[in-house]
């Protein structure tokens, strides 16, 4: 048995070293995620998309000029009539 308590305490103190390790680099990878969404959101609120008919005050001003294009190229779609005759 004493073997047995040796062997386990040994893989219990590896997965706790190896679990610290993965949480220190998750909280990495979460900061720089952080830091870059940062940099993103700075550009875009220097920018101004489409002609400086929107200005995007977050990251969501994205998600609105495509969905005013969308809806820009589609307005005329569908509302034709048939052309007037002649006469």
């Amino acid at each position: 048995m004493d073997g047995v308590q040796k062997l386990l305490a040994v893989v219990i103190v590896s997965l706790t070293v190896l679990l610290i390790i993965v949480g220190v680099q998750v909280v990495l990878v979460i900061v720089d995620l952080r830091r870059a969404i940062k940099r993103l959101n700075s550009i875009l609120e220097d920018s101004i998309l489409g002609g400086g008919l929107i200005r995007p005050e977050k990251l969501t001003g994205i998600l609105e000029f495509f969905g005013k294009k969308r809806k820009l190229e589609s307005h005329g779609e569908g509302g034709m009539h048939e052309p007037m005759s002649p006469g």
